[in-house]
């Protein structure tokens, strides 16, 4: 399908691999002018040479932790007027809620609900005055269904979406959609994080741990990151503005409901 999206202009933050990067990857294939960030900056260079090669379009690199006042305003400085925009932060570790202090949980709270607002703040009227915007928040399968051992990640993700679904209705008529991506199991280093845990408490290999967890999914695999972001760039395409404020679930079909 032809997107319509060549000549735009996007910010994909945490773009230097994983789910960010191949969102950063797809919307470079459909045209789409990038900057891209990270907090480190050889991976993330090494990324943007990877997608101008590829693919031809400007790729603008700027290292810095999204997270901060200092990552955000270094982004928005070099576009500080995008079309579109992915939201996307590392997600808070795992563990048990009585071990975490309040500085922990701001921390997460920070990272994944508050940086996304933060920015979708600093871009959206923009966005509405040029009718069109396509924001885009990474967040994760927890939010419909929780991860009991990601309990920071459940409630910082949770608020972001409540955030969402209201503003997202008041920007709609201006051709401004804001929508959620909720990733279940990727091959992604978040992935071989959380699977290297699993597998030392159950005393197995993580290439082990990884294949049941594939087992235990309807689709009988690991979801590719290639397919999040080809989701992505769907989402951001111009004949998408009528989905407005929804949470797409991609997980292989683990969350289990009638409605979705």
């Amino acid at each position: 399908m032809d997107t319509g999206l060549k000549g735009r202009r996007a910010i994909v933050c945490a773009a230097s691999k994983g789910l960010g990067r191949a969102c950063a990857e797809a919307l470079a294939r459909e045209g789409v002018d990038l900057v891209v960030t990270a907090r480190t900056p050889g991976p993330l260079e090494e990324t943007a040479a990877a997608i101008r090669a590829a693919t031809g379009v400007r790729v603008t690199a700027v290292a810095g932790d999204i997270t901060t006042e200092e990552g955000r305003v270094a982004a928005l400085a070099a576009c500080p007027e995008p079309d579109i925009l992915v939201n996307n932060a590392g997600g808070p570790p795992p563990g048990d809620f009585r071990d975490w202090d309040r500085a922990t949980w701001v921390k997460a709270i920070d990272a994944n609900m508050l940086t996304p607002i933060f920015l979708i703040r600093a871009v959206v009227d923009g966005m509405a005055a040029r009718r069109f915007g396509r924001i885009v928040n990474i967040t994760s399968a927890s939010v419909k269904s929780p991860i009991p051992n990601l309990g920071m990640s459940n409630g910082a993700r949770a608020g972001l979406t409540g955030f969402v679904a209201g503003l997202a209705r008041q920007v709609a008529a201006h051709n401004v959609t804001i929508n959620n991506l909720l990733p279940g199991p990727f091959r992604t280093d978040r992935l071989l994080t959380t699977m290297r845990v699993a597998a030392e408490k159950a005393g197995r290999a993580v290439e082990e741990e990884i294949e049941l967890r594939a087992q235990r999914s309807p689709a009988g695999r690991i979801g590719d990151p290639a397919e999040f972001g080809a989701a992505c760039a769907f989402l951001c395409a111009a004949s998408s503005g009528f989905i407005v404020g929804q949470n797409l679930v991609l997980d292989g079909g683990a969350f289990n409901s009638t409605m979705g």
